[in-house]
């Protein structure tokens, strides 16, 4: 008898408007991908959402089909096939945050592209998280990041125009580094498929591990900036007590008590979330 991957997700949207994260499952590869769609400045492009779709949906294909295909090639491909069929112009393409987790043989492969981190249990009671940090430690060292926060704190709001115009100011300085090499760059699946290969990959021994997280930023933040959930293992016990939806639907409901950003300084009320456990066990079946 084998390990079994199986698998749970909760997802919700921050607001009015549909969620752009995005949790895939590809049952015949052991694969489950979890996405977080990046909006384009231009309303007149396609939304993060879409982008998230179409990648997402081209990763399950290429990966059913070539199952042991390495993580970083198979989303080169999908990127490049996305960017083709659709005519996606790097620098003015929607983009996507990418996390993949894949039970092969006796291990688990995991990538990480952007701020979608990926937390492994172990059964020793340690975790290890892999994490892509590079955009973060971009935005942090800019003068406007402290201001966006010094001003929610004081009580602006998330509507002031100051507001607005700092994360605009922030999202430009962003796009001078994205997909390019040099100082201060940055990777995110878009329309250049050589960002796959700056991705942060690992694998476990699978009898090692007892499940993982995957997630978007909009659930991370419980354990890193809210401190909502103490711990990224206590997280873990959250999700196999009650599920992983309701956790996101508690971190939803932590942002709404804090409408004005005072408490924790954030770019929006409350973000997009999709979080997916992964329990791995012994068992004759695939991933459910």
């Amino acid at each position: 008898m084998g390990i079994g991957m199986f698998v749970t997700a909760g997802e919700r949207s921050g607001g009015a408007r549909p969620s752009e994260d995005r949790i895939v499952r590809v049952p015949r590869a052991d694969t489950v991908i979890v996405l977080d769609g990046v909006s384009t400045l231009s309303a007149a492009n396609p939304l993060g959402g879409w982008y998230a779709d179409s990648l997402g949906m081209e990763l399950a294909a290429d990966l059913t089909k070539t199952p042991d295909r390495d993580l970083r090639e198979a989303l080169g491909r999908a990127i490049g096939a996305v960017a083709v069929r659709h005519g996606l112009v790097p620098g003015s393409a929607p983009a996507a945050t990418v996390a993949m987790v894949r039970l092969r043989d006796d291990r688990v492969e995991a990538l990480v592209l952007a701020d979608t981190p990926i937390i492994a249990l172990r059964r020793d009671g340690s975790e290890d998280a892999l994490r892509d940090d590079r955009l973060a430690e971009l935005v942090t060292a800019q003068p406007r990041y402290q201001e966006y926060q010094d001003r929610l704190r004081d009580g602006q709001g998330f509507a002031s125009p100051d507001h607005r115009r700092l994360l605009q100011e922030l999202r430009a300085i962003q796009m001078d580094h994205v997909n390019r090499h040099g100082p201060g760059e940055y990777w995110v699946a878009e329309a250049v498929p050589e960002a796959a290969h700056h991705a942060m990959v690992r694998s476990w021994p699978a009898a090692d591990l007892t499940g993982l997280l995957g997630m978007t930023d909009g659930v991370s933040c419980a354990v890193e900036e809210y401190g909502l959930v103490p711990s990224w293992t206590a997280m873990a016990r959250d999700c196999m007590k009650s599920g992983p939806q309701s956790v996101v639907d508690a971190v939803h409901a932590h942002e709404e008590t804090d409408p004005d950003g005072r408490r924790h300084p954030r770019y929006k009320v409350r973000d997009d979330k999709a979080l997916a456990w992964v329990r791995l066990d012994s068992a004759e079946d695939g991933m459910t």
